[in-house]
């Protein structure tokens, strides 16, 4: 980890310890070897490391370097200092915590969060208006990565994921299960006669392979398998690695996609994509979560977004299981 130097004067007082400039340029020194190669990285010269070393040295009246006039390594770091360089480091990088949260402080009024930037396109920025309504003094920092980000690196406040509801040192709240159905547009709808599964395979199939790698991921596949199909012969058709272009493609008439509800809710209930064998519903495994850092749950404006989410989240989508279960109970009742 690199350090760069701080103006000592201006935040510490002449009888504290006001050697932090050297201890700075004392570990990177060690670390490099080199006067030199520890001036590029501190963005000062050789000659201003090499100072503030022997300075440090004269202050402790220990030698930290055992300097050669020849060889690859012109400094050696002594026995003394190569057993204080590891609690130097881990007070640097304190120092560093430390800083970060104080400008986290700094930002009071300012909540980052991190969605996929599918969940992005598809279900939050539609919304996202009346959580800026509800909460007017709140400004909302998005990061739309499809990778999981450190949660405490990037300093990020909430975030939702898709999965199964387990991630190492994060706060896990489900706001919505998924159901699985394919979708096409209504242009490629007229020219479609599909009565059963197997009659989808006589047409394009869209892959979306933004979650291949994720277990439970319902693909082509398993989808076919989970309604009755066994090794479907679902190897053709275009692969898409975003699930917002897959739909859209799906809208512009490319063929038929394998839709998830809360990412097509929209699209299904204007008319732009049509549901295709409606009685038929597979559901994931996976489900969306809200997730956070456990030390976090006391921030205001975190909870009034958590807030807020839950209450959208709970608002039943047009294909969303719930809806789905009360068609099929009255469907069990009509039969009975």
């Amino acid at each position: 980890m690199a350090y760069s130097l701080l103006p000592l004067k201006k935040y510490f007082p002449v009888s504290a310890p006001s050697y932090l400039n050297a201890l700075k340029a004392f570990e990177a020194s060690a670390r490099h070897q080199s006067f030199s190669a520890a001036g590029n990285e501190l963005n000062v010269s050789s000659a201003a490391v090499g100072q503030l070393v022997r300075s440090l040295e004269d202050w402790l009246g220990v030698p930290l370097f055992i300097r050669t006039t020849s060889g690859r390594q012109r400094i050696v770091p002594t026995e003394a200092a190569l057993t204080a360089l590891p609690d130097i480091r881990a007070g640097f990088d304190r120092l560093s915590l430390g800083m970060a949260k104080l400008k986290e402080s700094s930002s009071q009024n300012t909540l980052k969060l991190t969605v996929s930037p599918a969940f992005a396109s598809q279900w939050l920025l539609p919304r996202i208006e009346s959580f800026s309504a509800q909460d007017p003094d709140t400004d909302l920092l998005l990061d739309t990565n499809q990778r999981i980000v450190d949660f405490v690196a990037q300093r990020i406040d909430i975030g939702v994921r898709y999965g199964a509801g387990n991630w190492p040192g994060l706060v896990a709240e489900k706001l919505m299960e998924e159901a699985v159905f394919p979708v096409c547009s209504p242009a490629f709808f007229k020219k479609l006669n599909v009565r059963t599964p197997i009659d989808l395979l006589d047409h394009t199939l869209i892959h979306d392979m933004t979650g291949d790698s994720n277990a439970g991921y319902v693909t082509w596949e398993t989808w076919f398998e989970r309604v009755g199909v066994s090794k479907a012969p679902v190897e053709r058709g275009h692969r898409i690695n975003n699930s917002a272009a897959v739909l859209q493609a799906a809208v512009d008439g490319q063929g038929i996609a394998l839709a998830r509800s809360v990412m097509a809710c929209n699209d299904v209930a204007s008319g732009r994509l049509v549901r295709l064998l409606p009685d038929l519903m597979v559901l994931s495994p996976l489900s969306y979560y809200a997730v956070y850092r456990e030390e976090c749950a006391s921030k205001p404006r975190l909870m009034s977004f958590l807030a807020w989410l839950k209450q959208e989240a709970s608002q039943d989508c047009p294909t969303s299981e719930t809806k789905a279960a009360a068609r099929r109970a009255r469907q069990s009742r009509n039969d009975a």
